[in-house]
């Protein structure tokens, strides 16, 4: 391939990387709107298979092997997919129930400290100073937003976002330290399987069947959330993020991602009325400045986005 022509993928890549960020961004708000009326496990159900659809076509239209074929490594998929898309969108979901879209948010996106301080333990990496300096601003970052929290008790939604993020964190670190055999797009579509089965055993567990009558009474601004929800965020989102990581540079992809929680408070204060106080904005800035700390020396890949 020319040198012209690997630019002109790469330009292209960092143009879909802004829309995916914006697509990505405002699923927040979609989703806060969508959980108005809809349970978080039907939500996840139909978005994650939805996902898991896209991704396997995607493969299978790309002529890629999507078979995962060492038992071995079938293991280390589930495993990776509960934790990197199952747990994190379930959590991720009933966080949004219990706490502002806008915090929740910000919260979730500490995610790539928790990767950092686990690559130190599980996988030997070295803490240079300016993942030092990322892992301090990040503290602060959550003491900031925290803090005024606390005096009560931290709500459910709060303690939920901050699991998401643990469990994020703990599926990226797994799935870089098991090394799975198998073409990328493939691990991928299995991982989404893996958690819209798990979404689907919790909707039939809890809930049971869902009976269609009650789709005809959700509100107009329900069903369009949940339309963009499933068609923008979880198929389009995901299509874009793999023909993205397909042209840049996993690092750069990365780094690019930390638009959504920008777009994901700015649509909370824009299409929800949230008001994020003095503490949510200090800490958001803290946050995210020690999240390009840490992305900026050596990324940590990351298979999965918050929606």
């Amino acid at each position: 391939m020319s040198a012209d022509h690997s630019a002109h993928h790469a330009g292209r890549a960092k143009l879909l990387l802004l829309l995916l960020g914006i697509v990505w961004g405002l699923n927040w708000p979609a989703v806060k709107t969508a959980l108005s009326q809809l349970s978080p496990w039907a939500l996840r159900s139909i978005g994650l298979s939805a996902a898991a659809a896209t991704v396997f076509a995607l493969g299978l239209a790309r002529g890629r092997n999507m078979k995962v074929r060492s038992g071995r490594d079938r293991l280390h998929v589930a495993v990776a997919g509960v934790l990197n898309i199952a747990a994190f969108n379930i959590l991720l979901t009933f966080a949004q129930l219990g706490a502002a879209t806008s915090r929740v948010a910000i919260i979730t996106y500490s995610m790539p400290l928790w990767a950092t301080l686990f690559a130190r333990f599980a996988l030997g990496e070295r803490l240079d100073r300016m993942r030092a300096a990322g892992l301090l601003l990040g503290a602060c970052g959550l003491a900031v937003l925290l803090a005024p929290l606390a005096a009560g008790g931290l709500p459910p939604g709060i303690l939920l976002a901050l699991a998401a993020a643990l469990s994020w964190a703990a599926g990226t670190i797994y799935s870089k330290w098991a090394r799975i055999a198998a073409e990328p797009l493939a691990v991928a579509a299995w991982q989404l399987l893996t958690g819209a089965l798990v979404a689907l055993t919790g909707l039939l567990s809890f809930e049971g069947m869902p009976h269609w009558p009650q789709w005809s009474a959700l509100h107009v601004e329900v069903l369009l959330a949940v339309a963009y929800h499933i068609v923008f965020a979880m198929a389009l989102g995901y299509m874009l993020w793999f023909n993205i990581i397909n042209n840049l540079p996993v690092g750069v992809a990365t780094l690019g991602t930390l638009l959504v929680p920008v777009v994901g408070v700015t649509g909370a204060v824009l299409l929800l009325g949230e008001r994020p106080g003095l503490s949510d904005l200090a800490g958001f800035a803290l946050i995210f400045c020690a999240a390009l700390c840490v992305l900026l020396p050596r990324s940590i890949p990351v298979r999965s986005e918050p929606g």
